[in-house]
């Protein structure tokens, strides 16, 4: 197993729709023991292929309760699917991709997702709350969307000219910023 690199919005390969897995085989037991050592060590709840660079339908999710530690609920789903919706909820959600920055978004509180299991196994499960707006989102990533796309448009545009700005001063979201009032001899101002 191995910790594979997070590729972070506006990445190009994070916008292009997955292709279906055809042959579940020891390539996507691989990926899919790599990506859930990558999402804990993240950590996240979630993580779709995509995000590590990988153009297959295939996520893991472990979504814990409350006061339980993360790894018992552990799914790994090759070619998720949504059967069914049923209802609205709005939830504060973050992303792995998008670094530092979280908005709500309208999901569908109760879901029904088809897919397979890295075993061959054809499965079923019935979602509602966190579990079915975890699975939506990456359902949504393999899909070739982000939640940014779920935002209006106000929101949408403020974080990506916060990332363009942060760009032309040679800085990226997850790198130290290097403040004034951290170098030596700096004079701190209040704002």
């Amino acid at each position: 197993m191995a910790i594979r690199p997070i590729h972070s919005y506006p990445d190009a390969v994070l916008k292009r729709p997955a292709d279906a897995v055809t042959d579940i085989d020891g390539t996507i037991a691989t990926l899919v023991e790599d990506m859930a050592e990558t999402m804990y060590a993240a950590p996240g709840i979630g993580l779709a292929a995509p995000q590590v660079g990988v153009g297959r339908r295939v996520l893991v999710l472990d979504v814990p309760d409350e006061d339980e530690a993360p790894g018992k609920h552990l799914m790994k789903l090759v070619n998720p699917e949504i059967v069914e919706r049923d209802g609205s909820i709005v939830w504060e959600e973050g992303c792995l991709s998008v670094p530092d920055f979280t908005a709500p978004v309208t999901r569908a509180k109760r879901i029904l997702v088809r897919a397979w299991t890295p075993e061959q196994k054809e499965i079923e499960i019935e979602a509602e709350d966190l579990l079915a707006v975890a699975l939506q989102h990456e359902i949504d990533h393999l899909d070739g969307k982000l939640f940014l796309d779920r935002l209006s448009r106000l929101k949408r545009d403020l974080y990506k000219a916060r990332q363009r700005k942060l760009e032309r001063q040679g800085r990226s979201e997850d790198r130290p910023r290097d403040r004034p009032a951290d170098r030596p001899g700096a004079r701190r101002s209040a704002l």
